[in-house]
């Protein structure tokens, strides 16, 4: 079994819904899914909230969705009373449309550095093993911790 990577590695799905409340995340339909020693993966519905003009997943929702997961999957590699991690840079190909149903994004590690950190994020269709909708890489900024955050797992 792989050794996790997370800085509490007894955490699970259900410590994590505290973050979710007032976010964008929280208005978009997301839920926590599943967390693995070395991944976390946040689903999303496909429905109104989340749809561009035309009916499909709207490239920002999957933008969205890739950043929270990823920005969470970061914020549990490091102590949340020293360190915090912000982003610095996402991009995102678009690979599949999709007008009903669920995504799953899913977010690994490329980079765990002691400054920055660089995740891959799939993002999938109706479950972790789908169709490929969109890949996205983001890049993590850790710093020290200066103020207190809006909730720590």
């Amino acid at each position: 079994m792989q050794t996790p990577i997370w800085f509490n590695p007894a955490i699970r799905t259900d410590d994590l819904a505290i973050l979710m409340p007032n976010t964008l995340g929280e208005h978009l339909g997301m839920a926590f899914e599943a967390i693995g020693p070395n991944f976390l993966t946040i689903s999303m519905p496909v429905d109104h909230r989340t749809h561009q003009p035309f009916g499909l997943l709207h490239g920002g929702a999957s933008v969205a969705l890739a950043e929270t997961v990823g920005s969470v999957a970061a914020q549990l590699t490091v102590d949340s009373n020293e360190r915090m991690c912000v982003g610095l840079d996402i991009n995102a190909n678009h690979v599949r449309g999709v007008r009903e149903g669920k995504v799953f994004g899913t977010a690994r590690p490329l980079h765990l550095g002691s400054t920055t950190q660089v995740w891959e994020i799939r993002v999938t269709h109706q479950s972790v093993d789908g169709p490929l909708v969109c890949v996205s890489r983001l890049t993590m900024s850790v710093l020290q911790r200066k103020g207190k955050l809006k909730a720590s797992v």
